[in-house]
């Protein structure tokens, strides 16, 4: 455990700064959905900010203590960091500012000035994932000692790297968008985050993912998160190594990290796919249900390796 949470002599300032600006930012959310009634897009118009305020302070929470994990590149990674903590904020306050005025700040051009927004938004996220990348690179050369963290991290920050760049799929007009600019009947928005069906329709509880159509928005928030439910996953098999022996092998250990990485990845690509075909989370067709089962059993197959491998063959070939 002790390898995997890493010394933390001082985790990246900025980053903390702006994890507890969105703390605070939760209980405005929190206190504007309880005291405005207004509906944007048929959600709730401060669940949006409540939502980014919330994975923005994770992603800084997380980043900020990966950064402590590096051995050389330090400098670089904190201007970073710090470039990518004012990006954020950037981007958080024009979420904001749009709530305030009761627009949308996603996809909208329905006037210069909220083009101007969210182009500012779109060059910022941008920023963001080059940012990202950056950092990853950083992390993926650094020696981490146990090989299930390394695993972990290492899986992690690849997987979200690729779900925060799934965002880019939202950002294209869709067919009918494309129609209305070619006719003249333009309505201002360019973009969605749903696929077969417009946005503003039925949606689940809390995350308001579509339940008529695909929506984008699954996969690039499960992908983005993987860089949470890995380190999270090698922490809990260290923390059951103690009660149960065929964990206590690190390489064991690893090998189901890399497993569940492995897996983990293949739920981001399916549910990119079952998005992508227009297709509600909770209404998979066949062919999605086939695939994930799939995917089960390939998961379950990779476990039973890892777990059935003799501790002493295991030491013996892997390094």
């Amino acid at each position: 455990m002790t390898t995997l949470l890493g010394r933390v002599p001082a985790w990246h300032r900025p980053m903390m700064w702006t994890a507890g600006l969105m703390a605070g930012m939760t209980v405005v959310s929190l206190a504007g959905l309880a005291l405005d009634d207004r509906v944007l897009l048929g959600a709730p118009i401060w669940l949006k900010p409540l939502k980014f305020a919330i994975s923005i302070a994770v992603y800084c929470v997380t980043w900020a203590w990966l950064l402590t994990l590096l051995r050389r590149g330090q400098r670089l990674a904190a201007g970073v960091s710090t470039a990518i903590a004012v990006i954020v904020v950037v981007e958080y306050a024009i979420i904001v500012l749009q709530v305030v005025r009761g627009r949308a700040s996603h996809f909208n051009a329905a006037t210069a000035f909220d083009a101007a927004l969210f182009a500012i938004m779109g060059v910022s996220i941008a920023a963001l994932w080059t940012g990202t990348l950056v950092l990853t690179i950083l992390l993926l050369r650094t020696e981490i000692a146990d090989p299930a963290a390394r695993w972990a991290i290492r899986l992690g920050a690849v997987v979200s790297l690729a779900g925060i760049g799934l965002g880019a799929l939202m950002v294209g007009p869709t067919e009918e968008q494309s129609r209305s600019l070619r006719d003249g009947t333009f309505e201002g928005l360019i973009g969605a985050h749903s696929v077969g069906v417009a946005d503003g329709g039925p949606g689940m509880p809390l995350t308001g993912w579509s339940t008529t159509g695909g929506d984008l928005r699954i996969p690039h928030f499960v992908g983005m998160h993987a860089l949470q439910v890995l380190p999270l996953f090698a922490l809990l098999l260290t923390v059951l190594a103690r009660r149960f022996a065929r964990l206590e092998s690190g390489v064991v250990r690893a090998r189901l990290v890399a497993v569940a990485g492995f897996g983990y990845a293949g739920v981001v690509a399916l549910v990119t796919w079952q998005a992508l075909r227009g297709q509600p989370l909770i209404r998979p067709d066949a062919w999605t249900s086939l695939a994930l089962a799939g995917l089960v059993v390939a998961v379950a197959a990779g476990a039973s390796w890892a777990l059935a491998a003799s501790r002493d063959r295991v030491e013996a070939g892997v390094s």
